[in-house]
């Protein structure tokens, strides 16, 4: 089994060197939130970076260290969850980006586990594609679970049972993940399938227990391997195109 490439646990020459053939880069970026009573405070986090993880390995492509916490406030009355404001969210996007454009690197490729990051990635990356202090940058992001293939396997598997949030499909690649990230003994009582999300504090009394529509019991390790292999099959194809623009 092949290892990684972190820049975190490179040297700087094995970095200059990477560069020597490259310019393109993964950045896994997450969220650390309630995933219902059953499921992983990080599971956003895991998501991302493991699979962004897979991914360097199928195209030893760099993976930069993850940016683990995102916006989350409609958490936040949940114990445990975590969020940053939207300008350090943006503020910590451009400041990693600026240091790897600095050495080199001009191919951004943000690999997400978190749906409360996307519209505030599309806005920023956006702009950051216009930015005339990094001409040479390009900068794009995928939602790990939106690719062709991935998206095909949680519908047959999971169909309304994957819900919106604390989703059988993300629990299921942290239990490959991470063994500790075992499925509920039994059923739990049906999530509300309702889409109201507003403050933290309608979000807990809209949805008691963190799940919105999901069911965690049809989570499996083997599932997880599955969707994994999926994801990286899905984004490395998508990746290859975007740093051979």
């Amino acid at each position: 089994m092949f290892t990684p490439m972190l820049l975190a646990h490179c040297t700087w020459p094995d970095v200059e060197r990477y560069l020597e053939r490259s310019t393109g880069v993964l950045i896994p970026v997450g969220s650390i939130e309630q995933h219902g009573p059953t499921a992983l405070i990080g599971t956003d986090a895991i998501c991302a970076e493991s699979i962004a993880e897979a991914v360097g390995v199928a195209l030893d492509a760099m993976v930069a260290p993850p940016i683990p916490v995102g916006l989350a406030e409609h958490h936040m009355a949940f114990a445990g969850s975590m969020t940053l404001r939207k300008e350090t969210f943006v503020a910590v996007i451009e400041d990693y980006t600026s240091s790897l454009y600095r050495h080199g690197f001009r191919r951004f490729y943000f690999v997400n586990g978190h749906g409360g990051n996307i519209g505030t990635l599309n806005a920023t990356l956006k702009d950051m594609n216009g930015n005339k202090t990094a001409p040479q940058a390009a900068y794009t992001f995928v939602n790990w679970w939106a690719g062709p293939r991935t998206k095909k396997l949680r519908a047959a598997w999971y169909g309304e049972g994957e819900g919106l949030h604390a989703t059988p499909s993300e629990i299921a690649v942290t239990q490959r993940v991470n063994p500790t990230a075992t499925k509920p003994a039994r059923r739990l009582e049906p999530a509300s399938t309702a889409k109201t999300i507003g403050t933290a504090d309608t979000y807990r009394a809209t949805y008691p227990d963190g799940r919105m529509g999901s069911d965690p019991a049809l989570a499996t390790p083997e599932a997880g391997r599955a969707l994994i292999a999926s994801a990286v099959e899905d984004i490395a194809e998508h990746y290859r195109e975007f740093v051979a623009r």
